[in-house]
């Protein structure tokens, strides 16, 4: 007997050579963040689905607002399909992604399949998902069952940057306030919880000079070396603290910029870092900004002469599991053990996402979509990203399954 089941997984199957245009056509238009100029990307989006009967309410930011962000232009989509009344169920991918970078051997724009493989700046991260959705969604539909509630489709453009200006934007002004929701992640385990993150700049004055008679300045480079010792030796102290979260250990620090001096013959007067730490769900964000921010003016201290600017970039908080997303998390288990034909596991990451942002508003959610076990394994921010698209065929199938089951 043929079962709604078997009904999706054979209209996915019938329409994945559509999907996999669909993913292309988006991984073909750049959304490098930064410069972050992604309304273009949106534009595409909302034409395409247009084309499925899917009409696109494009929520522009505005330019005031992104331009003190630090980025181009952000539009952010809602698609809504209401079917009766009942929980609305929202799916959100963002389609804002790192720029390419160096070392590929496929084009980072160009979709190309190769030996089943789909390649481009995200691909697996997050437009895989843009896929991952919108195929459910539709295939949902095609059952014509008497379904309660609504799909939303999220598609939103500031994950790179923290998500204020995506989801945030969304939320902040009352377009949206789903029941549930599912948000891009890979196949092989539904997130419950990820990682918080703090980032700073921190700003070290010295006093130029020339470089034939240095003790005329303030070597600003040697002070902030005397600061970067003392961040990276917290390093140490952290992997004293664990999560009993599985899939998250200890917090981290990573200073990932640098910048400064004017000339290899010139003592230089200032030095900028950008730091980014990492924060277990345990651990309280102010605590943690706090005692950063002890250690650096410890640090700079020792230093005699420089001043220290410090500047939050970016404080976000730590997904953590609210009770009512059993729901999502038992529907992606079942279905995705009988598709997978493998148990599906809960667990954390140690990544950050948007995805908090709803759960900061009490919207249960999880982390759930096309790609591999890892973030490793799909090279996503490195060279040759990519997205194995047998498994974006089978996590269309469990979402869909889902979906029916949570608006049956």
């Amino acid at each position: 007997m043929t079962t709604p089941y078997d009904q999706l997984d054979a209209w996915i199957d019938a329409h994945f050579d559509e999907e996999v245009r669909f993913l292309q056509a988006l991984v073909q238009v750049p959304t490098d963040t930064p410069p972050g100029n992604n309304a273009p990307h949106a534009e595409r989006t909302a034409a395409l689905l247009d084309a499925f009967g899917f009409e696109a309410e494009k929520h522009p930011v505005p330019d005031w607002a992104v331009k003190e962000y630090g980025l181009a232009s952000i539009t952010n989509l809602i698609v809504r399909r209401r079917y009766g009344s009942g929980k609305t169920v929202a799916l959100n991918a963002h389609g804002d992604v790192v720029p390419p970078g160096d070392g590929w051997t496929r084009d980072p724009y160009g979709g190309e399949v190769v030996d089943g493989k789909l390649y481009g700046r995200a691909s697996a991260v997050s437009k895989s998902d843009f896929a991952t959705y919108t195929f459910a969604t539709r295939a949902i539909e095609t059952l014509k069952a008497q379904l309660k509630g609504s799909v939303e489709l999220h598609f939103t453009y500031d994950e790179e940057f923290g998500g204020e200006l995506g989801p945030g934007w969304l939320l902040n002004n009352r377009l949206t306030q789903p029941d549930l929701l599912i948000a891009a992640g890979f196949s092989y385990q539904v997130v419950t919880a990820h990682n918080g993150c703090l980032q700073m700049e921190i700003t070290v004055h010295g006093k130029m000079a020339h470089a034939a008679i240095p003790d005329t300045g303030v070597d600003a480079l040697q002070g902030a070396v005397a600061i970067l010792n003392a961040l990276y030796a917290q390093n140490t102290l952290y992997r004293q603290i664990t999560s009993k979260v599985p899939g998250i250990r200890h917090p981290y620090l990573n200073v990932g910029r640098i910048e400064g001096g004017t000339n290899t013959n010139v003592v230089p007067g200032k030095v900028v870092l950008k730091l980014d730490r990492r924060m277990i769900p345990e651990e309280n964000p102010e605590q943690v900004e706090a005692s950063i921010r002890s250690v650096i003016a410890e640090a700079a201290a020792t230093f005699p002469g420089i001043t220290v600017e410090i500047k939050r970039l970016l404080l976000a908080r730590a997904l953590q599991a609210l009770p009512g997303n059993r729901p999502l998390v038992e529907a992606l288990q079942r279905h995705g053990e009988a598709v997978f034909g493998e148990p599906i596991p809960t667990s954390g990451t140690p990544l950050y996402t948007d995805v908090r942002l709803y759960c900061e508003r009490g919207i249960p959610a999880v982390i759930y979509g096309a790609g591999p076990r890892t973030v490793l394994e799909s090279n996503a921010k490195r060279a040759d990203e990519h997205l194995v698209l047998e498994d974006l065929r089978r996590a269309t199938k469990v979402v869909a399954r889902s979906l029916f089951d949570l608006l049956s």
